[in-house]
């Protein structure tokens, strides 16, 4: 083994190519600290691996067990924004294919926004088909957020194509929409198809709220989403509510 060098070890290790048992037997013996590094690092890697496939596994037996049921298009749903100050509630719904594997699908909150991010384009460019529902503050504060947020959802479902024959929802029922359907708690860390709805609610929500910081400066609407974060309460208090404050909202509605 120490005909090879360090660089070229490493490299085959980071392609993960014609790793037999045999090569990291020889890598194992030998003696050169780096090459240890190199080994340990990969099994490390490799370990990980094993561990999101096994979650991935475990978050994907509802699609399995209702494909086997005969269902074809399965639709995950989930929300984002029910709790901040300002800004839409955004709502989506992903059909995955059966043969999916995102193994990092989780729920968004799990993820860095990084992950989030790459996710994101895999599953719009993986997905049999995406929707997304946005209901803005006006008409939350006309609905409350409960019945926005149901609105959000349903307007995300109605985009998709093919239609869902099965939803699967995190924590809410959808009364309008006559398809069998179930509610489960906490169902973006139980649900491939709700974890993906949850990532793609999310990323939609968080580039919202990024563009509105640069129409309305001074809430710090880019980091905080709108939530009620020091910054944006500071914000509040210094120049009163812009358009997108929820007027329904505490402490937002004590200016009107």
């Amino acid at each position: 083994m120490t005909e090879m060098t360090i660089k070229s070890i490493k490299t085959r290790l980071e392609a993960d190519v014609d790793i037999t048992d045999a090569f990291l037997d020889r890598l194992r013996q030998d003696p050169r600290k780096g090459v240890e590094k190199l080994v340990k690092s990969w099994e490390r890697k490799q370990e990980k691996q094993a561990e999101l496939m096994a979650a991935f596994i475990t978050r994907s037996q509802y699609e399995k067990n209702l494909h086997q049921k005969g269902y074809q298009f399965i639709a995950g749903i989930d929300e984002v924004g029910r709790g901040p100050l300002a800004g839409p509630v955004v709502a989506s719904a992903v059909i995955l294919p059966v043969d999916c594997q995102l193994i990092e699908l989780n729920d968004s909150k799990q993820l860095s926004k990084a992950k989030r991010e790459s996710l994101f384009d895999q599953i719009n460019e993986q997905a049999i088909s995406v929707g997304v529902g946005i209901v803005d503050e006006k008409q939350i504060d006309v609905l409350n957020i409960y019945q926005a947020t149901k609105l959000a959802m349903k307007q995300a479902v109605e985009q998709l194509s093919p239609a869902p024959d099965y939803l699967l929802l995190d924590a809410m029922v959808l009364e309008s929409i006559k398809l069998p359907q179930e509610k489960l708690i906490k169902g973006d860390s139980k649900s491939i198809s709700i974890a993906a709805a949850s990532i793609i609610a999310k990323v939609t929500r968080d580039r919202l709220m990024v563009d509105y910081d640069v129409k309305y400066p001074g809430y710090g609407f880019a980091q905080n989403a709108g939530y009620g974060t020091k910054a944006h309460l500071d914000g509040l208090k210094k120049q009163g509510p812009c358009e997108i404050h929820r007027k329904t909202f505490a402490p937002v509605k004590e200016y009107f």
